[in-house]
């Protein structure tokens, strides 16, 4: 069985450009849930509808696959399954192993779409001498004293991070040292890796936090005097006494610089003159 070391993803040596290469997982689950349902063709219009894009979009970057489909008739789903799956390299088995056992890492290794997707989890990595020799999914949990000797064993290019932001940077270089070239980063954290390795990271919080963003701004067209435009609500203006305080500080300030532009000891000051 081909295995992720020695098959690497023909996108690249393609031209595909990246945004593309970010839909094709879109169009391919969409695709995927037609081919569930016998459905033997689709339109542009319907498959970029599936997959949130627009029509246009997808026609272009299908393009890139040497796709067009057939006026009147539309895309053969079974052939652009085949197709998608080919050019993300998802026709190949890529064995994967988690780093961070706990409840994040256990969730991971308990999702049922890596099988289905061409991906293997081929061992699961803690630093817990506790969770050693502990199944989760069925797979039994290994040191980390055991990382290098896992990923040779089992050709791994693929890892996962889902330690403590404390760990992941380590564990990050142990795994491209050991060979691994592409890394799914779960750790709340910014990796540092050298040329030719490649980092997705995924961070929940930052999503909710954009959100977030979009709630606030819903809130703030609901209630334009709310302030969230940036302008302070007049409630919030400074207290009188604070405006006073300034402008009998203001000519100290002015008297304090050598020239407009330089402080006394050559800095800009903090306050410049009026």
């Amino acid at each position: 069985m081909a295995t992720g070391r020695t098959h690497r993803p023909a996108t690249r040596s393609r031209g595909i450009p990246e945004a593309t290469v970010a839909r094709l997982p879109l169009y391919l689950r969409a695709l995927t849930a037609l081919s569930e349902r016998s459905v033997p063709t689709v339109s542009s219009e319907e498959l970029a509808a599936a997959a949130g894009v627009n029509s246009a979009k997808l026609r272009k970057d299908f393009s890139y696959l040497g796709s067009y489909g057939t006026r009147g008739v539309g895309y053969d789903v079974e052939y652009l399954v085949y197709q998608i799956s080919r050019e993300l390299g998802l026709t190949q088995d890529w064995p994967v192993v988690i780093v961070g056992i706990g409840n994040l890492g256990a969730a991971l290794a308990n999702y049922g779409g890596f099988a289905s997707r061409g991906f293997r989890v081929a061992a699961l990595i803690d630093a817990d001498p506790a969770l050693t020799g502990k199944a989760v999914a069925g797979i039994p949990v290994q040191h980390t004293d055991e990382l290098e000797k896992i990923i040779d064993d089992n050709g791994v290019s693929i890892g996962v991070i889902a330690t403590p932001a404390g760990a992941a940077q380590q564990v990050c270089e142990r795994l491209v040292a050991a060979g691994v070239t592409s890394i799914l980063n779960f750790a709340p954290t910014v990796l540092s890796v050298p040329d030719g390795v490649d980092v997705r990271k995924v961070d929940l919080s930052i999503e909710l936090q954009i959100l977030a963003f979009h709630e606030q701004r819903k809130a703030g067209e609901e209630n334009p005097g709310a302030g969230i435009d940036g302008a302070l609500p007049a409630a919030e203006e400074p207290p009188a006494a604070v405006k006073r305080t300034a402008r009998s500080q203001a000519p100290a300030v002015a008297e304090q610089s050598v020239s407009p532009d330089q402080g006394p000891d050559g800095d800009v000051p903090a306050v410049m003159p009026a």
